[in-house]
């Protein structure tokens, strides 16, 4: 951000001049200064490209600073962080100091760790190699290394960010663990060749097969990316088409998502029913613009054809392979747990669970909204209402889901008509404006 708060700044001012003391022991020790600029140009030559190829994702080139924490001294193996953490680009401003922050946490955490390790009788066990006690040294070190970034980062988290302190740093320790940890082998295995009769180069050659994982890895989220760039692209041009319910998409998403949280799913799956709540409407394409757009009620042949629209919208994501159950979301978010939903009629548990969650959050946003015909509903009536549907409409347990979710978030419902005016307060949708939005007479439909 290009305005950091003042108390953020003397917290990066304090970090670095903590990461400047660890150099402080530097001219006292031991150092072997040939194995600190291999390092130090091997980190930052790997940051440099894995910057470049924006596979930015947790510790690109760890492997490197955790191989220097095994090997150096802990003055020593700070050094090697700090050229690659200067000169790689950096996307926001300020330039300066967030370089500046992200070299001196990398330091701080890669001189706790060599500390630790060397505490815990690191040294001698690479030098040995004495397997497995050597796993107890790397580990608490890997330990440590993940435990300063951490810290470091939930601070900076609240004083730059204002993010809520009992959020900042919450689950930031347990998803970064794993990956670390995985680096931190690679390093273990770079420090016992290198101490090894094969030397450097033979320790070089670990990072082969992780330069491989970490070009896979950057395929698939070029991939991904070009995929959301697609579903921005479609829900664009169902914004544009239906401009009665402008935004509807991106709301629905995210009461999809508040939902799959307050069910327990995985981070995985939260997103893709993000991603099913925001193409949900995707087949509105394939209905005629008239349709969409009429004012009055529908006849029974144009609710019939905008009854076709999951189907339409089925065809058009079937092929994009990682929205997963996604997909079925928007064949079947119009069913009913009665069976008197569309297009297939099917009832209770037959009904995919994606599909049951993404229902719940269109017709709550739907409700919610004002539209060109009717004045939104409170969120306490559209509760009501979704409560009094419950078992016969919509799955009871992702209404309670929902529920729990608003009353710990709350939600800010949206006007999505551009400038058309409301109804008078009081005034119900009829039975065409209903097929257009889910809100029909009553019951969301």
């Amino acid at each position: 951000m290009d305005a950091v708060p003042a108390r953020a700044r003397a917290y990066v001012a304090g970090v670095v001049l903590a990461a400047l003391a660890c150099l402080r022991p530097l001219p006292d020790v031991d150092t072997p200064w040939w194995a600190v600029s291999l390092l130090a140009a091997l980190y930052a030559g790997s940051e440099l490209v894995a910057r470049s190829a924006r596979s930015c994702f947790v510790g690109t080139c760890y492997p490197v600073l955790l191989a220097g924490a095994f090997l150096l001294p802990p003055p020593a193996a700070a050094l090697v962080a700090l050229p690659g953490a200067l000169l790689s680009p950096v996307a926001q401003r300020p330039f300066v100091l967030r370089r500046l922050w992200r070299a001196a946490q990398l330091m701080l955490a890669v001189w706790a760790a060599a500390r630790v390790h060397g505490e815990c009788g690191g040294w001698d066990a690479v030098v040995a190699p004495d397997f497995p006690y050597v796993l107890v040294p790397a580990g608490a070190a890997v330990l440590a290394f993940c435990l300063v970034l951490t810290v470091l980062d939930g601070g900076i988290a609240v004083l730059a960010d204002r993010v809520p302190a009992g959020r900042a740093w919450r689950g930031l320790f347990s998803r970064s663990l794993a990956p670390i940890a995985v680096h931190g082998l690679a390093g273990l295995m770079m420090a016992v060749l290198w101490r090894s009769p094969y030397g450097a180069v033979a320790a070089l050659l670990v990072l082969l097969p992780m330069c491989v994982a970490w070009w896979a890895f950057a395929q698939y989220h070029r991939e991904r990316a070009a995929h959301q760039a697609t579903i921005r692209a479609l829900v664009q041009a169902v914004d544009i088409k239906d401009g009665y319910t402008r935004g509807h998409s991106e709301r629905v998403g995210q009461a999809s998502m508040m939902i799959a949280r307050e069910l327990g799913m995985d981070d995985e799956r939260v997103e893709t029913l993000r991603f099913a709540g925001i193409l949900h409407d995707v087949g509105k394409l394939g209905v005629p613009t008239r349709l969409l757009r009429k004012d009055g009620p529908l006849t029974p042949e144009e609710r019939r054809v905008i009854e076709l629209h999951p189907e339409y919208g089925h065809e058009m994501v079937r092929g994009i392979r990682f929205l997963g159950e996604a997909r079925a979301a928007v064949l079947h978010h119009h069913e009913r747990l009665d069976g008197s939903g569309y297009p297939y009629g099917l009832t209770g548990d037959r009904i995919p669970e994606s599909a049951r969650v993404v229902a719940v959050a269109d017709a709550f946003d739907a409700m919610t909204s004002t539209r060109s015909y009717r004045r939104a509903r409170p969120v306490a009536a559209a509760v009501e209402e979704l409560q009094r549907c419950a078992g016969a409409q919509f799955d009871p347990r992702m209404v309670g889901a929902l529920v729990r979710a608003l009353g710990r978030h709350g939600w800010r419902p949206a006007v999505t008509a551009d400038g058309t005016p409301a109804l008078p307060a009081g005034v119900v949708p009829g039975r065409g404006e209903g097929a257009r939005d889910s809100v029909g007479r009553g019951a969301p439909r």
